[in-house]
């Protein structure tokens, strides 16, 4: 995920001290990763879906987030953002790109998976993602036909992608990430679009705060105090 982050090291402090509400850690903790990378998915338009899609793919490897975002910010600033785009590119020179962006523990690896998963996009539908989620007939069957598009696209990669797409794309709706699963765990959360909707908070912020609060939390084992 993207290391650059809305919630300051005081609110932080004050979630540990237990002066912050949830609410407030939603606020201020959750801005979704898409908006952090100036993507604008609300608009609708594919050029910024294929922009996602590609920065969830990236986020879906095991590598440290700032190497990640430095490396979606290398193909942002060539212009990367059409399937069209990224084939034409080549091999080659996604491996210079990634490698830019210190993505080199999987560059070989991640060049071909884009190729393969772009082709299909542009032979399947034309390069346009939302052509895709308009042909999907239900939620799971979008998420088989994403799966569909190359070996590459695992489970998690499609909790990072379609997390932040529930903005425009109704038929968006997957599983928490593990990370977030062991932060509802730890909250008592049983069902996340339940929880949201009892508490009257934005889901998609909601999802990413939770992921975020296991990052710099739950995974290094401080405590959680939320204020009244």
């Amino acid at each position: 995920m993207c290391s650059a982050c809305p919630a300051s090291t005081k609110g932080l402090s004050e979630l540990a001290r237990g002066t912050l509400s949830l609410r407030d850690l939603v606020e201020r903790y959750g801005q979704p990763y898409s908006e952090l990378l100036g993507i604008d998915l609300r608009s609708g338009r594919n050029e910024e879906t294929v922009k996602w899609f590609l920065a969830a793919i990236l986020y879906s490897k095991p590598i440290r987030e700032t190497s990640t975002t430095k490396t979606y910010r290398c193909f942002a600033g060539r212009g990367i953002a059409s399937a069209d785009v990224i084939l034409s590119t080549g091999w080659d020179g996604l491996v210079s790109l990634l490698d830019a962006g210190g993505y080199t523990r999987y560059d070989f690896s991640t060049a071909t998976k884009l190729l393969e998963i772009f082709g299909s996009l542009k032979k399947n539908y034309r390069g346009d993602l939302n052509l895709l989620n308009e042909q999907a007939k239900d939620p799971a069957d979008l998420e088989s036909r994403l799966k569909a598009l190359g070996k590459g696209i695992g489970d998690t990669t499609i909790s990072i992608f379609l997390r932040d797409m529930r903005l425009t794309w109704s038929k968006a709706d997957p599983k928490p990430t593990p990370l977030v699963q062991r932060t509802m765990k730890k909250l008592k959360i049983k069902n996340l679009k339940a929880f949201a909707r009892e508490k009257h908070l934005d889901l998609v912020r909601l999802d990413t705060a939770m992921l975020r609060l296991g990052r710099d939390f739950i995974k290094k084992g401080k405590p959680i105090r939320f204020a009244r």
